[in-house]
C-alpha cells in the first residue's frame, strides 16, 4: 500500500475490497493465491498453485490524476505474465456524473474494452484505430471522466509492465535526454528560501496519519496512538538534491561540498535526507553490507535502494535558519540507475508494523521531489506534434482534443460581447434584436449544452469552494476546457453586468425554457403571472437551497452533489433526457410549468442562479437605462418583464434580471414607451418638453 503525502491512498476496505478481488477472479479464475511483490508491495503477484500467472495493482498507488470531481479515481488492473491486460475496473470514484446519472454498468462496459490490450499500447478515447494507437469507444456525457480512466489505466499499465520487465520501457516511455546540472552558478540562500522555492522538500507525518494508513488491514490497532497523541510528529522528513551548488554548498559548506563532488563519478548524484521525530529513516536493523530498507528512490517507475557504500554520515551543516534535525544522511545514487535530476522523483519511506512472529504489514509514503528549473538544462529534442502531445499533462491533451469546441465557443462569446457593448444600437431595431436573441439561445442550447456539454452547475461552485479548503490545484478545473472557459467568462461578466447575462444568454437549460415558452406563446397558450407579493417571497427559495447545499458540502461534498439533483441540468442537458424516469419526470414537469409561466425554475429554485446573484452587487456598471417616469406613473416595462425583475416602483433588480433587453427595446421605442410617445406628440404640436405626468398613458396592472 502506498500513501501520497498530498492525497492519501485510502485503505483497501474503503475501495470495496470484494470488488477488487472480484476483478481478479473474473480476469483470472485460476488464481488461488495473492501475494505482495517483495520489491514493490503495491503490486500483487497472482498464483495458480505454485505458478506465477499474473499481477494486479490499484492505479491510485501509482498516479493520482484528478478527474472531473477534482479527486483521483481508483481502478484495479490485472496483467497476465506476458504484459496483457486481462481485467480493468474502476473500484472507487467521486464523479458526480456517475454517482447519479450514467449507470455504473456503462462505465464497466467502457473499461471492459481494455481487456486484451498490451500494457505498452497507445490508446485513445474516440476516433479511429491506427498503426500507432488503439481507439476505444467513449461514454456520452462523461468525456472527461473516461479520458482520466484511460489515462490512469494505460499509464500505470505501462509503468508497472515496464517495472516487471513485461514490456519495453525505454522505447515507449519517451524518456527525455538527461538533464545537466549547472555547476557554475551559486547564490547564497538560507533555509527559508531553499524550502520556499522547492530546493528542499518536506513531508510531515503525524502518528494519526500513519495509523490511518494501516486501517482496514491486519496491522490496524497495532502500535496505535492514543487520541491525544494523534497529532504528535511521527517523522518530519526533508530531502534535497545536493549536486546543484546553490543547494549543496549552502547546506554543506564549501569544503564539505567540494569533498562530496570529488567522491562522485560520472553519472552519480547525491541527495541529503534529514529528519526528526520518533521514526528513523535509517532504521535500527541496518547491518554492514546490507541495504537501507526504509528508504528507496523511485523514478520512471523504477525503484532502487541504498547500500552501506552509498551512505555518508552528515553532521556538519551551515545553512542559516535550519531547524534542529537529529538524523541526517547523504546518499549516493549510482550511475547504473541512469538517474535524471531534472525529472520528478520520489523518496519512498517504508513504515513497517509486525502482525505476527513472521508476518508484517507495510505502508509506503512518497516524498515527491522536483528540482527547480533554474538548476539544470536539457538538450532540445525534436518531437512530432503527436509525440509532443502524448508527453503533455492530461488537461493539455483534452484542450487539444476539444479545439473545435473551444474555438466555436470563443466565437459565440465574441458575438455575445458585441451584443452587450452595442446593445443601445441593437435594441432600436426590435425585430432584428429578437431574431438575434432567439438565434443565440438556439446556439446556447444545441452547441454549448447538448453538443459541448457546457452546462454550468452548482456542483462546480461547491467543488471550487471545497478545493480552496482542501488544497487548490489548477488541473482540477483545467480538465474540462468548456467549463473552464465558461466560468472564466462568467467571472468577468458578473463584475460588469451581474448574474443576468449568464442566466439569460449562456445557460443551456435557461435557453431551453425560454425557447419552449416562446413557442407556447406563438401557439397562444395562456400565460399566468405570479402576483408580485408572492413572487418576491418565492425568490428566497433558491437562496435557501444554496445555503443548505453549501452547508452539506462542508461535511460531505459527495452528499451535496447528490442533493444538487434539484438542478435538472444533468438530466435535460448533459444526458439529454436519457435517464431513469424519476429524473426525467422532474425535468419534464419543470418544462411543462414553464409553458404557462416563463422560467419558474430559474426564478425560484436554481441554486446556481442564487450563487451568481450574490456577487452581482459588486458589478461595476448599471447598463440598463431607466427614466424618472418608470414606475410612477408608467409601469409598462414592469408589466412586460417576463421574469418579473422590475419592481412596481420601476427599478430593476439586477439579482433577478435575465438581461433579455425587452425593457430596453421599449425604452428606445417612441411608438411604445409612454414618455417617448408623449414627447413625440408634443414635438408635433411644437413643444420640446415631454408632457406633464398626467398626460402620460398609464398601463394599468392588476396585482
Amino acid at each position: 500500500m502506498m500513501v501520497s503525502s498530498a492525497v492519501m491512498a485510502m485503505p483497501l476496505k474503503d475501495y470495496e475490497p470484494v470488488s477488487g478481488r472480484q476483478v481478479i477472479q473474473k480476469a483470472m479464475p485460476e488464481v488461488t493465491d495473492v501475494q505482495p511483490r517483495e520489491s514493490n508491495r503495491a503490486i500483487q503477484e497472482l498464483y495458480a498453485g505454485e505458478e506465477l500467472v499474473g499481477y494486479a495493482y490499484q492505479t491510485l498507488d501509482f498516479v493520482q490524476t484528478p478527474a472531473y470531481s477534482g479527486k483521483p479515481l481508483n481502478a484495479m488492473v490485472v496483467l497476465d505474465a506476458e504484459g496483457e491486460i486481462t481485467g480493468a475496473r474502476v473500484i472507487h470514484h467521486d464523479e458526480p456524473i456517475l454517482l447519479i446519472g450514467i449507470p455504473e454498468a456503462k462505465m464497466h462496459a467502457f473499461t471492459d474494452q481494455y481487456t486484451g490490450l498490451k500494457a505498452d499500447q497507445r490508446v485513445t478515447v474516440g476516433g479511429k484505430s491506427s498503426e500507432r494507437r488503439v481507439a476505444v469507444d467513449g461514454l456520452s456525457g462523461a468525456t472527461v471522466t473516461v479520458m482520466v480512466i484511460n489515462e490512469v489505466i494505460m499509464k500505470t499499465a505501462h509503468r508497472v509492465g515496464g517495472e516487471l520487465g513485461l514490456v519495453e520501457v525505454t522505447a515507449g516511455s519517451k524518456r527525455p535526454p538527461l538533464a545537466e546540472v549547472d555547476q557554475s552558478t551559486f547564490e547564497e540562500k538560507n533555509w527559508e528560501q531553499l524550502t520556499g522555492d522547492g530546493s528542499i522538500r518536506r513531508m510531515h507525518l503525524t502518528r494519526g496519519m500513519v495509523d490511518d494508513a494501516f486501517k482496514g488491514g491486519p496491522a490496524e490497532g497495532i502500535e496505535t496512538a492514543a487520541p491525544e497523541q494523534r497529532d504528535e510528529t511521527f517523522i518530519d522528513l526533508y530531502a534535497a538534491y545536493l549536486d546543484a551548488p546553490t543547494i549543496g554548498r549552502n547546506l554543506l559548506g564549501d569544503s564539505q561540498y567540494k569533498w562530496l563532488m570529488s567522491e562522485l563519478n560520472d553519472g552519480e548524484h547525491a541527495i541529503a535526507v534529514m529528519a526528526k521525530g520518533i521514526y528513523s529513516f535509517r532504521g535500527s536493523g541496518y547491518v554492514r553490507g546490507g541495504i537501507f530498507d526504509r528508504v528507496q528512490i523511485r523514478q520512471f517507475g523504477d525503484t532502487f535502494n541504498f547500500r552501506d557504500l552509498d551512505y555518508h554520515r552528515l553532521s556538519d551543516v551551515y545553512l542559516e535558519g535550519m531547524p534542529r534535525l537529529p538524523e541526517m544522511a547523504i546518499y549516493i545514487i549510482r550511475q547504473q540507475y541512469n538517474f535524471d535530476p531534472g525529472t520528478p522523483w520520489s523518496l519512498e519511506l517504508t513504515i513497517k508494523r509486525q502482525t505476527g512472529p513472521l508476518d508484517s504489514e507495510f505502508a509506503v509514503v512518497p516524498l515527491e521531489y522536483q528540482l527547480p528549473e533554474q538548476y539544470y538544462t536539457r538538450a532540445e529534442v525534436e518531437l512530432s506534434e503527436e509525440e509532443w502531445l502524448e508527453e503533455q499533462p492530461l488537461w493539455v491533451q483534452v484542450w487539444y482534443q476539444k479545439e473545435f469546441q473551444i474555438i466555436f465557443l470563443a466565437l459565440g462569446i465574441g458575438v455575445l460581447l458585441f451584443i452587450l457593448f452595442f446593445q443601445d444600437w441593437l435594441v432600436k431595431k426590435p425585430k432584428v434584436m429578437r431574431w438575434i436573441r432567439h438565434a443565440f439561445l438556439t446556439y446556447t442550447l444545441f452547441f454549448i449544452g447538448w453538443y459541448a456539454l457546457g452546462q454550468l452547475s452548482i456542483v462546480n461552485v461547491l467543488t471550487f469552494v471545497n478545493s480552496l479548503i482542501s488544497g487548490f490545484t489548477w488541473e482540477t478545473f483545467l480538465i474540462d476546457p468548456m467549463l473552464f472557459v465558461l466560468w472564466s467568462v462568467v467571472a468577468g461578466i458578473v463584475l460588469l453586468w451581474g448574474r443576468a447575462v449568464y442566466c439569460g444568454w449562456l445557460c443551456p437549460f435557461g435557453a431551453l425554457q425560454e425557447l419552449i415558452n416562446e413557442i407556447a406563446r406563438k401557439l397562444k397558450v395562456p400565460q399566468y403571472t405570479v402576483p408580485f407579493a408572492w413572487h418576491e417571497r418565492m425568490w428566497a427559495i433558491k437562496y435557501i437551497i444554496l445555503l443548505v447545499l453549501f452547508g452539506v458540502s462542508l461535511e460531505s461534498l459527495g452528499t451535496a452533489e447528490q442533493m444538487a439533483e434539484v438542478e435538472p441540468f444533468k438530466t435535460a442537458i448533459t444526458l439529454r433526457f436519457d435517464r431513469s424516469w424519476p429524473f426525467v419526470t422532474y425535468a419534464v414537469l419543470l418544462l411543462i410549468v414553464n409553458i404557462f409561466t416563463r422560467k419558474v425554475y430559474c426564478r425560484y429554485l436554481c441554486p446556481l442562479g442564487a450563487a451568481l446573484a450574490l456577487p452581482t452587487k459588486l458589478r461595476v456598471f448599471d447598463w440598463l437605462k431607466r427614466r424618472k417616469e418608470c414606475g410612477n406613473p408608467c409601469r409598462l416595462c414592469d408589466h412586460e418583464c417576463e421574469v418579473q425583475a422590475i419592481h412596481p416602483d420601476g427599478h430593476i433588480n439586477y439579482m433577478e434580471c435575465h438581461y433579455c433587453l425587452d425593457c430596453q427595446m421599449t425604452y428606445f421605442d417612441d411608438h411604445k414607451c409612454p414618455p417617448l410617445i408623449v414627447k413625440r406628440r408634443g414635438k408635433r404640436r411644437g413643444r420640446n418638453a415631454p408632457g406633464r405626468p398626467e398626460e402620460i398613458p398609464v398601463v394599468q396592472v392588476h396585482e
